[in-house]
């Protein structure tokens, strides 16, 4: 994967829209990629759920497995459910 070029300017934004709901803009500005800049919006709604930054496991080598293990809970716990329902 290429790296960005050193003279790119990234611009991040968190903006609070409504109580349980965050804007996420980013502008990106670089000349020797794009032929302008350019700006995204993302909103994210809270949720009960955990968050973990990606950045936080760089390098952690067991999280492929940590999550198949995961998935695997998941999808049995699913097929668990769906055959006794199916009684």
């Amino acid at each position: 994967m290429p790296n960005s070029n050193p003279i790119l300017h990234l611009i991040e934004r968190f903006t609070r829209v409504a109580p349980d709901t965050l804007k996420y803009e980013f502008t990106v500005d670089d000349p020797t990629t794009w032929t302008s800049k350019w700006t995204a919006e993302i909103l994210m709604t809270k949720n009960s759920e955990n968050l973990y930054e990606y950045a936080c496991h760089e390098g952690n080598y067991g999280m492929p497995n940590l999550l198949s293990a995961a998935r695997a809970t998941d999808k049995a716990q699913a097929a668990a459910a769906a055959k006794s329902g199916s009684k």
